[in-house]
Formats: structure tokens, sequence, C-alpha cells
């Protein structure tokens, strides 16, 4: 799996990873419990990764709606 954004901000990555689904990428959001258990403080970032594959046409999808 390849990272194509970090984030606290669970509104922005379940955009992301609606934009990615979309194109037909699947997207795995990392951290998510880490983040939970550290009390949410923002000190671990979320990561949404990609398959290896996948990777190229990602970033270049999240860089075309300006979020990357």
């Amino acid at each position: 799996m390849r990272v194509v954004a970090t984030s606290n901000d669970s509104v922005r990555l379940s955009f992301l990873t609606a934009l990615l689904a979309d194109a037909g990428i699947d997207a795995v959001l990392l951290d998510s419990h880490t983040s939970v258990l550290e009390g949410s403080a923002g000190a671990i970032p979320r990561r949404l990764t990609v398959r290896p594959d996948d990777f190229h046409r990602a970033c270049a999808i999240l860089r075309q709606a300006g979020e990357a």
C-alpha cells in the first residue's frame, strides 16, 4: 500500500476516499484506531492508502481536485 494523503480531518479523508472510489480506486484508511486510542488530540494523523498500481492515477485524481 502507498500513502496518498495524511490528515486528522475525518471529513476530508471521507471526501478523498469518495473521490477515489468514483474513479474505481479502492482506498484503505490506516491509523484510525490508533488516533482514537490516543484521544483524538491530533498527534497521530490517519493515512489514506491505495494499491501500488493505483498510486499514480490516485495522485493525479487528488491533484485535479486540489487535494494533493
